[in-house]
This record gives structure tokens, C-alpha cells and sequence, in this order.
């Protein structure tokens, strides 16, 4: 999958504390990829769907790209048919 291109990103680099969990709001089918922080919430727009696991894959792909590390370094703990999410930072 390419690397989105996201605009004027807020930085959640601050959570990107190894083994802590980093809640976030998913919103799939969103007319264009985004994240923004919400009062300390985090909330990732993209336009993949929902199913066989695309917009899980594409929220990896953009909170990684916020965060500044690999996608290979965010895990789904739990969330995987919700729209909550838990991604677990493994450096």
C-alpha cells in the first residue's frame, strides 16, 4: 500500500510510548484520508472499507505516517470490527 499523502498533521508523537496503548476513532469510507486530535482524541478519516480488514490496514498506514515510525511498528490489539481502535507502539 502507498504511503498516504496527509496535510497539516497533528503530532500524536508523544504517544508513541513502546507497549502503551493509543486509542483512536476510525471513520472508514471518508471522502478523503485525514487525522486530526479532538481534545486529546484522536480520529483517522480514510477512504478504504470497511471489510477484510482495508480500513483497519489503512488507519495503521496513517497514524504511522502522523506518528513519524514503520507501520510494521503498530499493532491492532483490539478493535479489529470496531470503530475504536487500540494500536500498541513496538519500536
Amino acid at each position: 500500500m502507498a504511503k498516504p499523502k496527509l496535510r497539516n498533521v497533528p503530532d500524536p508523537g508523544a504517544r508513541a510510548v513502546p507497549d502503551e496503548g493509543i486509542e483512536v476513532r476510525v471513520t472508514p469510507k471518508a471522502a478523503k484520508d485525514g487525522i486530526l486530535t479532538d481534545q486529546g482524541n484522536i480520529r483517522i478519516f480514510v477512504t478504504a472499507p470497511p471489510e477484510n480488514g482495508k480500513a483497519n490496514e489503512a488507519a495503521r498506514n496513517i497514524l504511522a505516517v502522523a506518528m513519524g515510525v514503520a507501520p510494521s511498528t503498530l499493532i491492532l490489539r483490539r478493535g479489529q470490527a470496531s470503530r475504536d481502535k487500540v494500536f500498541v507502539y513496538l519500536p
